[in-house]
């Protein structure tokens, strides 16, 4: 699943006057990246506490913020690359931060599987982004050669992640069983955490 780049920028269109707005109330580019960094911890650490949907949610909107920032600095003329540094390191620290949250919280509920694949997901996610950093580095243009890795870029995982984290709070609601020695609420959870192994896998093959 690969976004253009004029899917991209009609994104940022609709996101610019809310990041205008923001700037407007003082806000630099580089404060919507911590900002964005922060929720997106307060939504690792939902999910560690097994918070699906709520995690899910607040995940989101952390990763909503990775359009404000740079739109704000394009919209104001301060696009720089120390921004782009900080805003790139930021937004795979999020990201890892996302997966650890996710790996303890299904280590929490002793599944093992999940577990693994969480962390092969965050394996996978960390190498993509890794391989077409180096192979820019060394002189392929962006999306081509060495550099055309991954067909799930971060947006793409962020949005996959998301959406398995909230359906698999939602299902998580609709079914008790107390059968279910280990498991949070019961058997409730485990709608949930096979939604959460498809996204996962998802990922997970999406970043190869």
């Amino acid at each position: 699943m690969t976004i253009s780049n004029d899917s991209r920028d009609r994104v940022k269109r609709i996101f610019e006057p809310i990041a205008l707005g923001m700037g407007r109330l003082g806000l630099t580019p580089d404060a919507l990246t911590l900002i964005g960094f922060a929720i997106t911890v307060v939504g690792a650490i939902l999910i560690a506490g097994q918070q699906w949907l709520v995690g899910g949610i607040v995940v989101f909107l952390g990763g909503a913020f990775d359009m404000f920032d740079g739109t704000l600095a394009r919209a104001t003329g301060k696009v720089s690359k120390l921004g782009a540094f900080t805003d790139s390191v930021f937004d795979r620290a999020g990201e890892v931060v996302v997966y650890i949250g996710l790996v303890a919280g299904l280590q929490e509920l002793g599944v093992l599987n999940g577990t693994v694949l969480a962390a092969a997901a965050m394996g996978s996610a960390v190498l993509v982004s890794y391989t077409r950093s180096k192979s820019e580095g060394l002189g392929f243009t962006a999306g081509t050669g060495m550099a055309a890795v991954g067909v799930m870029p971060r947006e793409v995982r962020l949005v996959v992640l998301s959406l398995g984290l909230m359906l698999a709070g939602i299902l998580g609601t609709l079914r008790e069983d107390t059968s279910c020695v280990g498991c949070a609420g019961g058997g409730a959870i485990l709608p949930g955490v096979w939604v959460l192994f498809l996204a996962l896998a998802i990922i997970t093959i999406g970043s190869i």
